[in-house]
């Protein structure tokens, strides 16, 4: 499961909790998984210490919890945490799309375009993990272009849980159906340097998430 860059200069302890950070991230160890010292040590070829010192550091960052005389688990994602989770991205993206339509250099643009092109051809080709990279690539391309330094550090910290949100309800590619024109009507946008019908773009996407999230089968049916 686990596969260390030992031969790193970093601290032991940090590439610990970055791998074990990812592998809950992206839902290789699942929401509820007992996190066993003695069995992650051995699988990691390391020592109980600094498993110990990376699942402490996940339980302040929400990843894990601590049950005293049960031990610690993955933490779970609710449907709340989900909607809380689009709701701010649906606020902050919008202002990062309108903020890209004037800022954005040609070259980003043209960055955009190309990883709009691979997010679609990974939807044609059913690939969940490509799906998912392209599309953290393209969200992250408009926040990035918006050149608000702060914005950026905010939507980063984020993105973590969105991350994870994507790896574990992102499932069925029934949902990414109207997701390519979605992406289209950005780009366009940003490409016309139009900042107001950028921030709408992305406003129409993000509630089309919300919504599939609150309704899942909601495309489905209309797919029927």
């Amino acid at each position: 499961m686990f596969e260390l860059g030992i031969k790193s200069h970093r601290p032991l302890r940090e590439i610990v909790y970055e791998e074990l950070k990812m592998q809950i991230l992206r839902g290789t160890i699942v929401p509820g998984t007992r996190l066993m010292e003695v069995e992650m040590a051995e699988q990691m070829g390391v020592s109980r210490t600094p498993i110990r010192e990376a699942i402490h550091k996940l339980e302040k960052e929400g990843l894990v919890v601590i049950e005293p005389r049960r031990g610690a688990y993955v933490s779970r994602v609710s449907m709340e945490d989900m909607l809380e989770i689009l709701e701010l991205r649906e606020n902050l993206e919008g202002f990062a799309a309108y903020r890209a339509a004037l800022n954005m250099t040609e070259e980003e643009k043209q960055e955009l375009r190309k990883v709009e092109h691979l997010y679609n051809e990974a939807v044609k080709e059913g690939s969940t993990v490509d799906l998912i990279k392209f599309d953290t690539d393209f969200h992250s391309l408009i926040v990035k272009g918006s050149k608000n330094k702060i914005l950026v550090n905010v939507i980063d910290q984020l993105y973590e849980l969105v991350l994870r949100f994507r790896y574990l309800y992102y499932d069925s590619f029934e949902k990414f159906i109207k997701v390519p024109d979605q992406h289209k009507a950005i780009v366009d946008a940003i490409f016309a340097g139009d900042p107001e019908r950028a921030r709408q773009a992305s406003d129409d996407h993000m509630k089309d998430i919300i919504e599939l999230t609150r309704n899942p089968d909601k495309n489905r049916r209309e797919a029927e």
